[in-house]
């Protein structure tokens, strides 16, 4: 498995990166234990997940997923077998959300407790903090560095202006600084990502973990009709947003290029998305061992010019 370095962190990675938001929602502590040591026998071990994940789910208070992860490191010690990303910013109840450096060092006690290990490889601003000054945040953040809690720094849904801010913000005063980007970007979701987040990326060096890889699944060639729907749970909120003309020409480019190659749809989309410059490693689930191993299998398949041309042309923007 090829790696690739977070930024200038010096973590490498390798070029897939496992969403640990199923664990504690999808995926129950004994299954979660079996993917996880699916991952490290297929080389793919950076994890990443958050302290509101899985919150949304009833009876849940978030930090399933993080508890689930900490359970196995505990069970396995493979602690410096794994690189582990986690989050803050998201509501966590009771006024725990933002990111002020009050609510940063609480935040980082109860990952660190939950996830039973005494650092963070990469900890991210879950979301922007429009309320703290983003000195105030990156000097928090700063001193996990120092005090051995947190070794690299990473931003989730920040918009292009107030990432470069936040770079400025952190070499004006020599403060560490955000070297990872965690934005939505796959082969339908490309606009915001290209038009402007890619050159700030780019001219900084910040590596970039995008999410929802497979558009939710739609990517995979999983939802073609409408009456696809019923494939699952989030059916129907996928066909409303992905199956449109444009929605139809994507899934056409990549049956195309899957055919080409003997492999599936979502596996031509991750290859896709792995091959572009500014991307360091896509982040994307599986909630079995089947899907893992197809997923893994999309880390070392090799597109050429033609097969990325069908691909830009099918998704194109503008």
């Amino acid at each position: 498995m090829s790696k690739r370095e977070l930024g200038r962190s010096g973590i490498q990675v390798p070029v897939l990166t496992f969403g640990g938001n199923v664990f504690g929602w999808t995926v129950d502590q004994s299954a979660s234990f079996s993917l996880l040591d699916a991952l490290l026998d297929n080389n793919l071990n950076f994890i990443d997940t958050a302290d509101v994940y899985s919150r949304w789910v009833d009876g849940n208070q978030g930090g399933e997923s993080e508890t689930i992860i900490g359970n196995w490191l505990k069970k396995t010690g493979k602690r410096d077998q794994i690189v582990l990303a986690t989050k803050v910013g998201k509501p966590m109840g009771e006024g725990k959300v933002g990111l002020s450096p009050r609510y940063i060092k609480e935040a980082v006690e109860a990952s660190l407790k939950r996830l039973q290990t005494d650092y963070i490889d990469l900890y991210q601003s879950h979301d922007d903090d429009a309320d703290t000054p983003l000195a105030e945040s990156l000097a928090a953040f700063d001193a996990l560095i120092k005090e051995g809690k947190v070794r690299a720094i990473g931003a989730s849904n920040y918009s292009a202006p107030r990432l470069a801010e936040a770079l400025k913000v952190s070499k004006d005063n020599g403060l560490a600084r955000y070297e990872t980007l965690q934005p939505l970007y796959n082969l339908y979701d490309r606009k915001v990502y290209e038009e402007a987040l890619e050159k700030v990326v780019t001219e900084n060096g910040v590596g970039v973990i995008n999410f929802y890889g497979l558009a939710s699944g739609f990517l995979t060639g999983k939802y073609r009709t409408k009456a696809d729907a019923s494939k699952s749970k989030r059916g129907e909120s996928v066909i409303e947003r992905y199956l449109d003309d444009r929605g139809l020409k994507v899934l056409k480019g990549l049956d195309q290029v899957a055919e080409k190659h003997g492999v599936q749809p979502g596996q031509v989309a991750l290859a896709w998305q792995i091959a572009r410059p500014s991307i360091t490693s896509p982040i994307v689930s599986a909630t079995s061992l089947q899907q893992l191993n197809e997923l893994a299998q999309a880390a070392t398949l090799r597109l050429d010019d033609a097969d990325i041309q069908t691909l830009n042309d099918a998704s194109a923007w503008k």
